[in-house]
């Protein structure tokens, strides 16, 4: 999968999610944009955005526990960094899709690729 953290932000496409009152530490939003599933995470101050989506079995991730900034999927515990979206534990061996995050004022952007 892929980490668009890297990539060029001329070719990403800032949405607005929520603004940061709506997302106070250690919480998470669940966001569906157009029918792919995402989470933001503010974790120590910072804001992270993945996919939804375990690598290992394609099931839903964000609802995990999460633990530093680590999330785990709540079907068979396979870890995963938020910040990057990297696989950490078996049985989960494919990263995740990582996305970078802004914030502008109050509001909470993350880039998605464009034409996606």
């Amino acid at each position: 999968m892929y980490n668009y953290i890297e990539t060029d932000p001329e070719q990403l496409e800032f949405i607005q999610i929520a603004t940061t009152d709506e997302l106070q530490e250690g919480e998470r939003l669940l966001i569906d944009i157009e029918g792919d599933y995402f989470a933001v995470f503010k974790v120590a101050g910072e804001y992270y955005a993945i996919a939804d989506l375990c690598s290992h079995d394609d099931g839903p991730l964000a609802e995990g526990d999460v633990e530093g900034h680590e999330v785990i999927c709540p079907r068979h515990g396979a870890r995963f960094d938020m910040r990057s979206g990297k696989a950490l534990t078996l049985p989960a061996v494919v990263d995740i899709p990582a996305y970078p995050v802004k914030i502008e004022g109050d509001a909470i952007l993350v880039g998605l690729p464009l034409g996606d």
